[in-house]
């Protein structure tokens, strides 16, 4: 049962949007105090409408809502955080539409998770941050330019938000120890079940159908991904054929979790595949 007072205040992410009538529209947002949301912002469509710059795809508003009987309604808006760079840059928008859609399907109304909150701006001010023009390396000398951080692979900077996010939403895959003896696991090889969400030791795995072989350099990097911070993640290089072992894990497993594709995987590869 909501909580929520006649009116209240929030901060929130915008995950999506939809046109409602000649003028309203509604947006799914997320709040770290009450979870996913929609709410109507009405006349937003109509160009005297001053909230319709501040109610952006993806980006950190403070608003304050007043509870109504479908949806709760807009009565104040102001961006805290545009992140007006990711819009420019094909690439982070079709990363940041594949972290707002796991958040969306990880997401529940009256919900509270500061925690996922705080992980999903982190991802979005870090690829706001590489999408800006005006950032440059640390050694360039043009006067107004911005000291970029190093150089990360964003295609890994996903990965490490995954288990994140899996680990905040209690899906958290057993890396460390076999989910059948419980032992540690050595570095040899060993065995996945994407079904059963963790690893098998080699004499656990025997007479066991549908695991699979996990290499000890794919493992290692998924342990890495979910035990440590991203500062400490971001200066890796993992051989491309590892990464693309880890990305598959992982889409599978998010698969089996959500009994369903994301929309937003086929538009990534599609631009991987016009990079490449």
């Amino acid at each position: 049962m909501s909580t929520r007072e006649r009116l209240y205040r929030t901060h929130a992410l915008i995950l999506r949007r939809r046109d409602q009538g000649d003028a309203d529209r509604v947006l799914t947002i997320f709040s770290p105090e009450h979870g996913k949301l929609d709410v109507i912002a009405k006349g937003i469509r109509k160009t005297s409408s001053r909230k319709s710059g501040h109610l952006e795809l993806f980006a950190h508003v403070s608003l304050l809502l007043a509870q109504g009987r479908t949806w709760d309604v807009v009565s104040e808006v102001t961006t805290v955080e545009s992140f007006r760079y990711l819009r420019t840059d094909l690439d982070a928008i079709g990363r940041v539409s594949y972290v707002c859609e796991l958040l969306d399907a990880f997401s529940e109304s009256d919900d509270e998770n500061a925690p996922l909150w705080e992980l999903v701006l982190t991802i979005l001010r870090i690829l706001d941050q590489a999408s800006d023009p005006a950032v440059v390396p640390v050694d360039a000398t043009t006067p107004d330019a911005v000291p970029a951080a190093p150089a990360f692979d964003r295609s890994l900077l996903l990965r490490w938000f995954e288990l994140r996010l899996l680990g905040a939403a209690g899906f958290q895959p057993q890396l460390f120890h076999c989910i059948a003896c419980e032992e540690a696991l050595t570095p040899v090889v060993n065995y996945l079940s994407i079904e059963e969400g963790g690893i098998f030791c080699p004499n656990c795995a025997k007479n066991r159908e549908h695991l699979e072989t996990i290499e000890v350099d794919v493992l290692k990097i998924l342990r890495y991904l979910q035990s440590r911070s991203w500062a400490e993640v971001a200066p890796l290089q993992v051989r491309p054929t590892i990464t693309r072992r880890v990305e598959n894990i992982l889409h599978r497993y998010l698969i089996h979790i959500l009994e369903r594709r994301l929309k937003s995987v086929d538009f990534l590869r599609r631009l991987n595949a016009l990079a490449s």
